[in-house]
């Protein structure tokens, strides 16, 4: 299996959620080996220069993954994009923007599928690496816990635990394999969440500035504030496996294994990765030419498809 890139640029504009601030974001075809990276275009010197994206950079994951180098560039809110680059096999690309977080656009990770898809996907010579997990590795945190263990293919199943009315109603745990499911059909239009009482505590640190009802499920202390209600029955844990799969490709590359996570977030999802890269013994990195052996949950899907992975 080839790695993949766009076939041009493409550029979208939001607003950040946590900052509040207007965002030009500009998504650029990028050689083969060269990965993810990022771009502070309204930043001069050094920290103007081309961040290529590691697990280890991911260094404040309060509501969010954000890039915060040593020249205190700060980059937030990756985790949704990541999240459609790691759908739609997206390899190596630029990503280059004017302010401090990657725009919320809707809440899901759809706007940014469309927009990469507009762009046109192609392939590479060279070929895609994966990362196949081969013994189990977990973190284990108070009244929270992750995992991967080693499994031929790539699945997710996450548990949220919450005690309010809403989430009451609705299932809170979710578990997807992507052999047999669609990313698009499943995860895609999964919106992030919040809860009104806590927005103006959020405000005083500086983050929910750019929350509304137009990309967030807002919740009160009863029920749901959004009027055209969820998009899906469970759509707050499907949402939370959305983040897990964007997290977790801050790696870079697709994993061959099966994820689990109980009431887990940003921070500890980055910890397990990094926990995994540390031991050599519990990874290794394979290819797949001519797709030989190729998990079903990665076969290239063709590019007038709408499947992801």
């Amino acid at each position: 299996m080839k790695q993949r890139t766009l076939k041009q640029a493409v550029s979208v504009t939001g607003i950040g959620l946590h900052s509040g601030e207007r965002v030009q974001l500009q998504i650029l075809p990028a050689e083969e080996n060269s990965g993810i990276a990022f771009r502070r275009t309204d930043l001069s010197g050094e920290q103007n220069r081309i961040i290529r994206l590691t697990p280890d950079l991911i260094n404040d994951t309060r509501l969010s993954s954000t890039i915060v180098t040593e020249d205190k560039v700060r980059i937030g809110t990756i985790e949704h994009l990541m999240s459609a680059f790691c759908a739609l096999g997206i390899d190596n690309v630029l990503v280059e923007l004017n302010a401090p977080e990657i725009p919320i656009m809707d809440g899901s990770s759809l706007p940014f599928i469309y927009v990469l898809r507009d762009a046109g996907i192609i392939d590479q010579a060279a070929e895609k690496r994966f990362l196949k997990i081969l013994k189990p590795m977990e973190v284990v945190e108070p009244q929270k816990e992750v995992r991967f263990m080693p499994y031929d293919g790539f699945k997710v199943k996450l548990t949220i635990d919450f005690d309010h009315p809403v989430f009451h109603r609705c299932d809170q745990t979710f578990e997807i394999d992507f052999a047999l499911q669609s990313y698009i059909d499943e995860i895609a239009r999964a919106r992030t969440f919040g809860f009104m009482q806590e927005m103006e505590l959020m405000r005083t640190h500086n983050l929910g500035l750019g929350g509304n009802l137009n990309n967030a499920i807002v919740i009160d202390e009863t029920d749901i504030l959004n009027p055209e209600g969820l998009r899906y029955d469970n759509e707050f844990v499907r949402h939370k496996i959305l983040d897990a799969i964007g997290d977790l490709y801050v790696c870079g590359h697709p994993i061959i294994g099966a994820f689990e996570g109980f009431k887990s977030g940003h921070a500890i999802n980055n910890a397990l990765l990094r926990q995994i890269l540390a031991d050599s013994t519990a990874y290794e990195w394979v290819e797949f030419p001519n797709n030989h052996s190729l998990p079903n949950a990665f076969h290239p899907v063709p590019n007038d498809a709408f499947r992801g992975f």
